[in-house]
């Protein structure tokens, strides 16, 4: 059996430049089909494994991308959550369809300097931080002095650090609006009534509300945690004279608690009380009924941070970008 010491001797058996042979072997890059699969076979025949470790340590890439979820607005709220695990899969996805692993954590913000950590750990070669949380003031300080970093969230005029994400008040005018053209007269918000993104859709709602003239936005604080959710939509529905017939969720999780809790006080969805969702999780399609949502196109959304975060990695500027949202019409509306 012919013994091959390096990449360029690899490269030189099959035919190849060393480049598209270590973009064959890592997966990262584009090369043909045909070759990759005839690239893999000489190189299980050969017993040949390109070291990734020499590679990274000669490139000074890691090959690794770190994903923060900061949940400095909630604490219950953990990573098994639809609405993360759906978003960080398809990251997942995307990182390894370019060649990259991906690091994930959970941060509870202690202090200002929760991201210091791994930006000087070297143990990744960028950032995706996923939702801005109550976290804004710290992302716009770090992203000044850290450039290879792309953010899931809103957009504010002016703002410096480079967000990917749905045009939250659009959304929440949408939801709002699909409600009144069914019919709805009275309608509330369920969810958290801060932040960048859901302050933005209790916003497009309101407004929504405004220039049909109907009548004023009811707003149901609840938490994330779905339990939780559950039970502050249970007991500030159950204080109503009368309950509202339509309701915009801000999040899809808390239009599922949104309709267990109706379903307690004796109401009919969507006979008695339309709900709408936002995400566009794939969980909605399979509730009963199946939850009307605003789609985030959220598989788009993973795709676009993973490039724009490339393209910053590889040292080019990047602007930030609005995904625009639509409305998907199931049975809950």
């Amino acid at each position: 059996m012919v013994s091959v010491k390096n990449l360029k001797e690899f490269a030189e058996l099959a035919g190849v430049s060393t480049a598209t042979a270590s973009r064959a072997l890592t997966g990262s890059g584009r090369v043909s089909d045909e070759t990759r699969k005839r690239i893999a076979v000489l190189a299980e025949k050969l017993g040949y494994q390109p070291n990734i470790a020499a590679r990274n340590l000669r490139t000074q890439r890691t090959m690794t991308i770190g994903v923060l979820v900061p949940l400095g607005h909630e604490a219950l709220q953990h990573l098994s959550d639809p609405f993360f695990n759906t978003m960080t899969g398809f990251l997942a996805d995307a990182f390894a369809e370019n060649g990259y692993d991906m690091l994930l954590s959970r941060v509870l913000p202690r202090n200002d300097r929760w991201m210091d950590r791994f930006i000087g750990s070297g143990r990744v070669d960028g950032i995706v931080v996923v939702g801005q949380s109550d976290q804004f003031h710290v992302i716009e300080t770090i992203s000044r002095r850290y450039e290879p970093m792309v953010v899931w969230g809103g957009y504010s005029p002016g703002q410096h650090h480079c967000s990917i994400g749905s045009d939250n008040r659009l959304g929440g005018r949408l939801a709002a609006m699909h409600l009144i053209d069914r019919g709805c007269r009275r309608i509330a918000y369920a969810g958290p009534l801060e932040g960048s993104e859901f302050g933005e859709r209790l916003d497009g709602a309101r407004r929504a509300l405004l220039e049909a003239g109907a009548t004023p936005l009811v707003e149901l604080r609840t938490h994330f945690e779905p339990d939780a959710a559950y039970a502050d939509v249970r007991e500030q529905l159950g204080n109503m004279a009368q309950i509202p017939d339509g309701i915009v969720a801000g999040s899809d999780v808390t239009a599922i608690s949104v309709i267990r809790a109706l379903r307690d006080l004796g109401q009919r969805v969507p006979d008695d009380v339309r709900v709408i969702g936002y995400d566009g999780l794939p969980i909605g399609e399979h509730m009963s009924p199946p939850l009307s949502t605003i789609d985030q196109q959220l598989r788009h959304g993973a795709q676009l941070l993973t490039q724009t975060l490339l393209r910053r990695i590889a040292g080019e500027a990047t602007r930030s970008s609005q995904i625009e949202p639509h409305v998907i019409v199931r049975g809950s509306t």
